[in-house]
């Protein structure tokens, strides 16, 4: 014999698939269709990966309490209310449950503010041996809106479906290209976004990023990919979107201080990261002195703006050091001269740090003739097992620097690991071919992990509503 589900005409009940763990529902044999509270609704997504987006103040008397909630739309239907308005409403599938049990149901979308209940539950979902007692009330265990004053744990949120950009100039590279299939084979919708084509709406109400002539709609994620030519630029759009509410996988102050390789260096020194001596001067014409800061010939002389291993050049004599000093103060250039570490032997390893964990390493060695170990200048890959002291320096440079994705280059030196460098765009292919791991997915993971979806709002109630709800 089935077990019997009873319910009264009000209940509360869970839908676990949308963060909502409390919603206090009217239970109505009259209706046939079921409806959810949602307000700012919006589409988004493709034609055959048709997605909603909507925010749910799950507790009538405090709409304080946000809950971002997205789904996937399997229909888009006209429905009839009680009081005989017609509307055309989004339609989702979702689990809910009551008193232990669970099943899955449809529900429409609707702005529910002036009914009594967030939740309508129609026949329609009330499955089979589930039966109502229209004049009893809560015949199963009582919930609380207590729950939403309890944030998720990172990573305890149910994964739902979201809406990614990636800011970047070259939306086909291997790396962006991963990342977008990462992303749409876990369910969620993402779009490349040139960042020299945004522009900015900048204010106190309603911040907006512009492309192509219009706002863009609202991100849950960023992923920034912003080339070392714009960085300026680039930095000002994250932040932007960092207004606008969006999660950035990694923020414009952390892009900004791996950026600037001074800055960088000094973070890293004040935290007691080990890295190679280090020497920095505008206008001093000692430069004999600059060089002996940093031990003597042989030196590398870095441009503060290079990449990719470009305007990084060694200089192995004192004679040949002094004079590429002297060049580059010449050209009024930005420029670190750095102890050159004779034992790495021409390789480094690159970590690739991820939401406080190295998810991959790999040991690149520099090509016959060459000291810098980048794959851009010809240099080979291969998978590295990494020390205790490596993995730890790699994480806690990602972490000083306030990156969530970090390529840490670290070299292997007599005294323990030297920070070398740390990327805030770090890229796949060389990383994914050397290790064989799917970094794209720890990545999009990541972002998972760390955007919200139950919001505490500054709004403040100076009076409640004098709108009369209804009951429905």
């Amino acid at each position: 014999m089935t077990d019997i589900l009873n319910l009264g005409w009000e209940e509360w009940v869970g839908l676990p698939d949308l963060s909502l763990p409390a919603i206090k529902a009217k239970v109505d044999t009259g209706a046939r269709t079921s409806a959810l509270h949602a307000v700012a609704i919006e589409p988004f997504g493709t034609e055959k990966n048709p997605q909603v987006r909507f925010i749910m103040h799950p507790d009538p008397n405090d709409p304080t309490i946000e809950v971002i909630c997205s789904a996937k739309v399997i229909d888009r239907r006209m429905v009839t209310s009680s009081n005989g308005v017609a509307e055309s409403r989004y339609v989702i599938r979702t689990p809910i449950t009551i008193g232990g049990e669970s099943w899955t149901i449809d529900l429409s979308l609707t702005n529910r503010e002036t009914m009594g209940y967030r939740m309508l539950i129609g026949r329609s979902a009330l499955k089979k041996g589930v039966s109502v007692a229209p004049g009893a009330s809560f015949q199963q265990p009582l919930l609380s809106y207590d729950l939403y004053k309890k944030r998720h744990r990172k990573g305890g949120a149910p994964r739902r479906p979201l809406r990614i950009g990636i800011l970047t100039q070259e939306p086909n590279n291997y790396s962006n290209t991963r990342m977008i299939a990462a992303a749409e084979e876990r369910g969620h919708v993402i779009e490349p976004i040139t960042t020299s084509r945004c522009y900015m709406v900048i204010n106190n109400e309603k911040p907006e990023v512009h492309y192509d002539g219009k706002p863009l709609p609202r991100f849950d994620a960023i992923i920034p990919r912003i080339g070392s030519k714009i960085t300026f630029y680039g930095m000002a759009v994250v932040r932007q979107f960092e207004s606008m509410g969006a999660y950035c996988l990694n923020p414009a102050i952390g892009i900004g201080s791996s950026r600037d390789k001074l800055l960088a260096h000094q973070i890293l020194a004040q935290h007691k990261l080990g890295m190679p001596n280090t020497a920095f001067a505008r206008s001093s014409r000692d430069t004999q002195g600059i060089i002996d800061l940093v031990g003597g010939a042989p030196v590398v002389v870095k441009l503060l703006e290079s990449t990719q291993g470009k305007g990084v050049v060694l200089a192995e004599t004192r004679k040949a050091a002094t004079a590429l000093v002297d060049a580059f103060r010449g050209l009024d250039a930005h420029f670190l001269v750095q102890e050159f570490v004779k034992e790495a032997a021409g390789s480094d390893i690159r970590c690739f740090v991820v939401d406080g964990k190295v998810v991959g390493a790999m040991m690149r060695t520099a090509k016959a003739g060459e000291f810098r170990s980048n794959i851009h200048q010809g240099g080979s890959a291969r998978k590295v097992k990494l020390t205790r002291d490596e993995r730890s320096a790699a994480i806690k440079a990602a972490k000083v620097l306030k990156l969530n994705v970090a390529g840490v280059d670290v070299l292997r030196s007599d005294t323990g690991p030297k920070v070398l460098e740390v990327n805030s765009s770090p890229g796949l292919q060389g990383i994914e071919k050397a290790t064989g791991k799917d970094i794209a997915t720890s990545i999009i993971e990541c972002i998972e992990n760390n955007v919200g979806t139950v919001f505490h709002s500054p709004v403040k109630q100076t009076r409640k509503r004098k709108t009369k709800q209804k009951t429905g």
